[in-house]
């Protein structure tokens, strides 16, 4: 039985933390989660805390080979990256091939160059990135937001642009702290862990249409998904 294992950056450090993310990022990719299901794959999410723990234990499944495992990467990018090309409908397979080959060696790029990652020899289309962070993800769905944060929770002051790929992170963080501010729950920041205790709750509420809408790699990776399990 072949099987898709994603080894994520973030969680946390205990195993509740990354329990906890497992179960949101579970239900975010439930559709691909269900699709594997149906085809009787294995589907394995691993929630491996700093971005060099999921690194590291990345390189360690795919250097076992342990077949008939399929295993993705998937981190922050950190930094905004250049728009990838748009999907278009009359594209020949040779062409959409050719394009998504091109978009997945600048995710690769990326890491090697910003983290000092050794890829050689990894498939560039087994690396994913959210961009620029995983609360890029949580904030293309203001309504899920909303629904979490309840009274005090200020909608307008999210980031506002369609493609939030090219919200700098440093501007995402502060108007996410400025939207949370006045909520029970409290801002929503780095500094105060609010990532490790409200991030797995919310990414469990999100439409991943809306996500997908906003954030074009989160697209990305989920046609990556259900390309797997299609030709499974």
């Amino acid at each position: 039985m072949r099987s898709i294992a994603i080894y994520v950056e973030g969680g946390g450090d205990t195993a509740q933390q990354k329990a906890d993310l497992r179960v949101g990022l579970d239900q975010l990719l439930i559709g691909q989660k269900n699709a594997a299901r149906a085809k009787r794959m294995g589907w394995k999410l691993v929630a491996c805390g700093g971005r060099s723990g999921a690194y590291r234990d990345f390189l360690n499944a795919v250097q076992k080979g342990e077949d008939p495992a399929l295993c993705l990467l998937l981190v922050d990018s950190e930094e905004c990256l250049p728009p990838e090309g748009p999907v278009v409908g009359t594209e020949s397979d040779d062409e959409r091939g050719q394009r998504e080959r091109r978009e997945a060696l600048i995710r690769r790029d990326h890491l090697v160059r910003r983290d000092g990652w050794d890829l050689a020899g990894i498939e560039a289309d087994r690396l994913h990135l959210m961009i620029v962070c995983m609360e890029t993800w949580i904030v293309a769905d203001p309504g899920a937001m909303e629904s979490y944060y309840g009274p005090g929770f200020r909608l307008n002051s999210l980031p506002q642009r369609v493609n939030l790929e090219d919200e700098p992170k440093s501007s995402l963080y502060e108007k996410l702290a400025a939207a949370t501010r006045e909520t029970s729950k409290g801002p929503y920041s780095e500094s105060n862990k609010a990532k490790i205790r409200h991030a797995s709750k919310l990414l469990a509420r999100l439409d991943p249409a809306r996500v997908a809408g906003r954030c074009p790699r989160f697209a990305t990776l989920t046609r990556c998904l259900d390309r797997i399990t299609k030709e499974a």
